[in-house]
């Protein structure tokens, strides 16, 4: 009986270990979001324009500071981008424990997009996947276990205006994305101005806050659904927190990131980034 569980043991070990290497990450996903990345990325090329003091002075005075600190003036407008994270902490619920992620973002300017795949081991054994896509004007999260087992896979309106949000909430890591069309500014004061997205029938609008210095720091939307389980989906303030900026190049850029829900009961934390590097007009994935 004994070594009938030894072997039984052993047994389920090379399994899991099959599991592991098996269905790691070169996964049908993760080569669907290479493929969507790619697609966008040869919808337009770099065209070596610079952004001007013309191109901002429209803006609010609080986003033309920004601007000019981070030093956008005269740099190459961008097309798209690769937003490179080396340490990303998510929470899946506020009563779950931190879960490291491998993280992989491209946001795009002149159809508003933005791509993320994410990679975990789920208890440090099975393979977790998610895709966090806005495209067309159109949201959808996909979580999947086994690269089979389907988690979730969110999608319809309230999905779409979460997503432009989100978006939105990020226009300033890609400056020229603040110029387009689909995006409308209304200065509040010295340190706020409110921004609106609007593109294929969807609008979602937010506050930026920027410090004395030029930095933005926050943006907070009430436009945005939380998921609260068996499809459902509730509408509550969302505050995006960026700080820690570096110089590199000659641009300066938040590395810390924050995704927070300001729920009635108290504000739940559930993304926590380390933004290394964001790198404009990328032509391969």
């Amino acid at each position: 009986m004994k070594k009938l569980l030894i072997i039984i043991g052993v047994l389920v070990v090379i399994v899991v270990i099959a599991l592991v290497f098996l269905l790691g990450e070169n996964t049908k996903m993760k080569e669907i979001f290479k493929n969507e990345v790619q697609a966008e990325m040869d919808k337009n090329a770099p065209n070596n324009e610079v952004i001007t003091e013309e191109d901002i002075s429209e803006l609010p005075e609080p986003v033309q500071r920004y601007f000019r600190y981070c030093g956008y003036v005269g740099k190459e407008k961008m097309v798209n981008a690769k937003l490179i994270f080396d340490d990303v902490n998510f929470k899946m619920n506020v009563d779950q424990p931190w879960i490291n992620l491998k993280y992989e973002q491209y946001n795009f300017v002149n159809e508003p997009a933005r791509v993320v795949y994410m990679y975990t081991r789920m208890y440090g054994i099975v393979p977790f996947e998610g895709k966090d896509r806005y495209l067309d004007g159109y949201g959808n999260m996909l979580g999947q276990l086994l690269k089979k087992i389907t988690l979730f896979d969110v999608t319809g309106r309230e999905m779409d205006i979460s997503a432009a949000g989100t978006f939105l909430s990020e226009i300033l890591m890609v400056p020229s994305c603040a110029l387009q069309d689909y995006i409308h500014w209304e200065e509040i004061d010295e340190n706020h101005a409110r921004a609106m997205i609007e593109y294929n029938d969807v609008k979602a609008e937010g506050i930026f806050t920027f410090n004395d210095q030029g930095e933005f720091v926050e943006f907070v939307t009430d436009e945005r659904y939380m998921d609260t389980g068996d499809g459902q989906s509730e509408k509550h303030k969302w505050t995006a927190a960026v700080s820690d900026y570096v110089e590199k190049d000659g641009i300066k850029k938040p590395t810390k990131i924050k995704g927070i829900w300001n729920l009635p009961e108290g504000d739940y934390e559930y993304f926590n980034g380390t933004l290394t590097d964001v790198v404009y007009n990328c032509e391969k994935v």
